[in-house]
């Protein structure tokens, strides 16, 4: 039998006491204090290999790290095994064929700083620590995802070690099953080691325009903003927002350009005719620095909690519950989350919904509720106002982002985040891949019964 003293590793064992592994098993969301029994800081995939045999020699749990954004923690087992990917962050890039190859490791961060001294990109998420891994396996949102398709459709192929400790490759030529359920289902598979990426010709410069209202002159606004949305061009994300501060609360709405930004500038005046601002900010960051501008909001120091939602309308009357974040008078006092809206459309409705596990291609809106804190005798309020913020949306919700799920969504939020069709899909396949759950710290599809597998090359 292995045990942790005898194995080998071109990375690191971590035990608690030894140096370095408190920093290891600390993650974005910093009410997760879970102590694993053991760390494997895999520096190569012979070392995931090893790690993912051993746990199951050990009966060990295994959670996997990347960048370590998810909200419920998920990464990091208690009394378990933990494989984190951190090590493996190197990015290489190909600029004539357009292609990156980014190890699983490796955050959004990396593969920016490789890609953009070509002019090139591709679609990720909002804040640089992000982990490319877990944005990629849920979808992947971001500011060139309307131009160019979820971060989950630029990927060309992937390398995974399986539950077996197998190592194998999925794209649309080789195990397509496999190819389809990781765009989009999430950790549920195997542990990527490896990403390859289409790239595109984005520039590197942005422009972001806002614009502040008072809340309680916030609904036409932001039916305006919403009709904006619905035509704006695909270079165009439309965004809003709303905070709370000392003089009440404040709604933002806007949109974010990644190109030439005079050709933004084109939308200014639309914008600037849906009301009299309180105030404006019209920018023109370079797209790193755009990528980078919500690291500090995005910080490791917060206890956190969020909620989300997809929404393929916007009344009216969402508008309002949006602006009431989960309260009954804009101006009651109370502390309430930040919400925000970002738009969808454009290229990530092109691709068809049979096309991969991802989800609600037909989503208008993407919902999310944050608070974040740092007293824990402060949990339980903070936390039941986003939930609150969330549940006032659920009149008008079409389904949920799996990488927007919290522990406590369970299978129900599973069920929210994949259609039915698509649920039985993902669990023949998980059925196939890792019929003993062995990746189940991740918003769960249980493996299918036998009668119900669905064996490599049956569906494409």
């Amino acid at each position: 039998m292995t045990t942790a003293t005898s194995i080998n590793l071109d990375g690191q064992l971590l035990t608690p006491g030894d140096a370095g592994y408190h920093a290891a098993r600390t993650i974005w969301n910093s009410m997760i204090d879970r102590r694993p029994q053991m760390i494997v800081r895999a520096a190569s995939v012979a070392d995931v290999v090893t790690a993912i045999r051993l746990a199951r020699e050990l009966d060990l749990e295994l959670g996997v790290r990347c960048g370590g954004h998810n909200v419920a923690g998920f990464a990091v087992p208690e009394g378990g095994l933990m494989i984190d990917l951190t090590l493996l962050n190197r990015v290489r890039v190909d600029p004539v064929r357009r292609r990156a190859w980014v190890q699983g490791g490796a955050l959004l961060g990396a593969l920016d700083r490789a890609t953009q001294p070509f002019g090139l990109a591709t679609t990720a998420g909002n804040v640089s620590h992000t982990g490319v891994g877990g944005l990629t396996l849920g979808g992947g949102m971001g500011w060139l995802a309307r131009r160019h398709g979820l971060a989950c459709d630029n990927v060309v192929s992937y390398t995974v070690v399986t539950a077996d400790g197998d190592v194998v490759t999925a794209s649309r030529a080789e195990n397509q099953e496999l190819f389809w359920g990781l765009r989009g289902g999430g950790g549920n598979f195997g542990v990527v080691t490896e990403f390859e990426f289409q790239l595109h010709r984005t520039g590197t410069r942005t422009l972001v325009a806002e614009f502040d209202f008072r809340a309680e002159d916030a609904v036409p606004v932001l039916e305006g903003w919403r009709d904006l949305a619905t035509v704006a061009p695909r270079p165009a994300t439309f965004t809003a927002d709303v905070n709370s501060t000392p003089g009440g609360p404040i709604a933002t709405v806007g949109f974010v350009w990644v190109g030439d930004p005079a050709k933004g500038r084109r939308l200014l005046p639309a914008l600037r005719a849906l009301g009299r601002p309180v105030a404006s900010r019209i920018t023109t960051p370079s797209y790193l620095d755009l990528q980078r501008r919500n690291d500090t909001s995005g910080g490791h120091t917060f206890r956190r909690y969020s909620a989300g939602r997809y929404l393929a309308k916007f009344p009216t009357a969402a508008i309002e519950a949006f602006l009431l974040r989960g309260d009954t008078d804009l101006h009651a006092g109370r502390r309430l989350p930040s919400v925000g809206l970002q738009a969808h459309g454009g290229a990530i409705a092109d691709v068809p919904d049979a096309d991969a596990a991802f989800s609600h291609r037909d989503t208008m809106v993407e919902f999310g509720a944050g608070a974040r804190w740092t007293d824990p005798a402060e949990d339980d309020a903070w936390m039941s106002t986003a939930r609150r913020a969330g549940a006032a949306l659920d009149p008008y919700a079409s389904g949920v982002y799996v990488n927007a799920l919290t522990a406590e969504d369970g299978q129900r939020g599973v069920r929210r985040a994949y259609p039915a069709v698509k649920l039985a899909r993902l669990a023949a396949l998980k059925a196939v891949w890792d019929p003993a759950n062995v990746f189940h710290l991740n918003p769960n599809v249980q493996p299918a019964s036998a009668g119900a597998r669905v064996r490599e090359g049956n569906q494409s």
